[in-house]
């Protein structure tokens, strides 16, 4: 198994994985939206994707997207997205692509990385604490248009 930067020449497998990773969130399948999706972030540098592949069988992602701490005056990185196809669960390759994003991170200068998950998904939160990540207890608002 290899993990690597995701660039345009991974856009195909990478869609398959993102619309897989949706419809695990009960998003209905579209394929061509996560194509244009991914497309624009990585087209853009808005987001920093890595891919597990194990020769020509793409296996998960972890998808980050950059934040700042205007009292620390640091990048920070938010891990929006972490899937690992079904077939390939139970190998590692979920801790393998925390790796990745802590390890570019810490590369990057950054302050840390955040995430959100959900609070009945306890096998990811079993993977986030065991990996060291903290669960803490400020208080999240959000305001959807």
């Amino acid at each position: 198994m290899v993990i690597k930067k995701a660039t345009m020449a991974e856009l195909d497998s990478l869609s398959e994985l993102f619309d897989s990773y949706r419809v695990f969130y009960e998003q209905p399948s579209n394929l061509e939206g996560a194509q244009h999706f991914l497309r624009e972030r990585l087209e853009n540098e808005e987001s920093v994707v890595f891919i597990a592949r194990d020769g020509n069988d793409s296996l998960g992602f972890v998808q980050l997207y950059p934040s700042f701490s205007s009292i620390s005056m640091k990048r920070s990185w938010i891990l929006n997205d972490l899937f690992v196809k079904e077939s390939a669960r139970k190998r590692g390759i979920g801790e393998n692509l925390l790796q990745a994003a802590v390890d570019f991170a810490k590369e990057s200068g950054a302050k840390g990385v955040f995430l959100e998950t959900g609070k009945e998904n306890v096998t990811a939160q079993r993977l986030y604490e065991r990996f060291g990540f903290v669960k803490e207890s400020n208080f999240f608002y959000h305001y959807s248009i």
